[in-house]
């Protein structure tokens, strides 16, 4: 990481924590490692890329459903999909420094950090286990889930007879998921406890190629909703020895993560999971989870076209995009230009003196019914601008003496720094318009 890369990071995750996105989680004890808390913020913007995300892939469609399942599952789940077997990194130790590493994050027998030697490499197993029920040992085990599909596919046969769907169509799932990574780092963008947004979309295998490449233009639509910014945005697709063992192909969305190796990371990947996964469960189960076509009396086993995401990942890129330094009128400013749809606040309510205090809470009690909305009174009227721009809040509302003349407030745009004069009675109307079209232009 360039210390360029590494100030950057510094400085967004210095005004996560002053603005209540993410604490470190148990901060007061030290910290534990890559273990992250959503503070006020944090939880807002998480839930409103989570509303975003949801709407989009179910709420929208008549082709997709949605379910949510528990995260201690049947440990023969993870047999028959092959964790049990395959999900495990080669570990290596730093003989001099005691540093740990993945073996396919180092070249040669040398540590990165300080030179030392190196150990042999050994099995690191990635899933994180725990025991059920009042016993202890083998036959109490179970698992925490490493990722949210699998489920999905164990459920397959349920959905279908609930909903009476017709090939094609997806199961989607948001929730967390647990992987004792060794090198877990970055902030959010790798942890050991994440949240995933995934959809498992089946479908004939004569068709799998043609999903394949819908959802991949699909995901890529999402993201530009988000506002992210579309040279940060770019697609990359597996070799043949660096896909998974269920999969025939897949590509990888990545964003210009400032510190990821050749300044690309993934955000999501779109996978075609063939029928490797119902076919496992129907090995291990002993049941039938194929689909009985009712117009043709067929049973198929459906392919897999799978989206699958993380939702801290991104969130950091919504930040790390929105994230921008500017001098206006010859200050510095930091500013977050999250999209209108994202921000946690849309609408901050100012007075502009103490004096004004009592009608500008009015004009809040007005608007906070409407729009998220926040009143702060605390500090000159330019420092409350300036934590609303690092907040992310696209419009502050300011009270001022005029306003108990004339009955109109000033309207005051984040990224322009634009402000337009409005009558308080139609104040709630023009904030919803602006918030639907965007700030008008001239």
């Amino acid at each position: 990481m360039t210390t360029e890369t590494d100030d950057l990071m510094k400085k967004l995750v210095s005004l996560c924590k002053r603005r209540g996105f993410v604490f470190q989680s148990g901060e007061v004890y030290g910290g534990l490692q890559s273990a992250w808390d959503y503070g006020p913020l944090g939880v807002e913007l998480k839930r409103n890329i989570e509303t975003s995300w949801w709407n989009f892939m179910v709420s929208t469609r008549t082709d997709v459903v949605g379910m949510d399942s528990a995260i201690i599952t049947h440990p023969d789940v993870w047999m028959a999909s092959g964790h049990l077997k395959h999900f495990h990194d080669p570990l290596v130790d730093c003989l001099k420094c005691k540093g740990r590493f993945r073996q396919d994050q180092v070249e040669g027998n040398v540590c990165p950090d300080c030179g030392g030697e190196l150990t042999e490499p050994r099995d690191f197993g990635l899933m994180f286990r725990t025991s059920m029920g009042a016993l202890e040992g083998e036959s109490a085990t179970v698992y925490l889930r490493p990722e949210t599909c699998q489920p999905i596919f164990v459920n397959f046969r349920n959905v279908v007879t609930a909903t009476r769907q017709k090939l094609p169509f997806g199961i989607a799932q948001m929730g967390k998921a647990f992987r004792n990574e060794i090198t877990a780092r970055n902030f959010i963008f790798r942890s050991r406890e994440f949240e995933q947004m995934e959809m498992e979309f089946f479908c004939t295998p004569e068709e799998a190629d043609r999903w394949f490449e819908y959802w991949l233009e699909q995901r890529l639509e999402w993201y530009a909703r988000l506002g992210i910014t579309d040279g940060n945005l770019r697609t990359r697709r597996h070799e043949e020895g660096e896909l998974a063992h269920y999969a025939s192909g897949c590509v990888d969305i990545e964003y210009r993560f400032p510190f990821a190796p050749g300044g690309w990371g993934e955000l999501e990947g779109i996978a075609n999971r063939t029928d490797y996964d119902l076919k496992a469960h129907m090995e291990m189960s002993g049941q039938d989870l194929s689909f009985q076509d009712q117009v043709s009396n067929e049973k198929i086993i459906p392919f897999v076209i799978e989206t699958s995401g993380g939702i801290g990942r991104t969130m950091l890129a919504v930040l790390l995009d929105a994230y921008r330094e500017e001098i206006v009128e010859g200050r510095e400013r930091v500013v977050l230009g999250l999209h209108r749809e994202l921000a946690p606040i849309k609408v901050a309510v100012l007075p502009l003196s103490r004096k004004l205090d009592d009608p500008a809470e009015e004009v809040f009690r007005m608007v906070s019914p409407h729009l998220p909305s926040v009143f702060d009174v605390t500090g000159s009227i330019g420092k409350r601008y300036r934590r609303m721009d690092e907040a992310g809040t696209p419009f502050c509302v300011t009270f001022d003496f005029d306003s108990l003349e004339d009955s109109m407030v000033t309207v005051r745009e984040r990224d322009s720094l634009g402000q337009i004069r409005t009558p308080i009675d139609t104040l709630v109307n023009t904030l919803n318009e602006i918030m639907a079209e965007g700030w008008p232009e001239g």
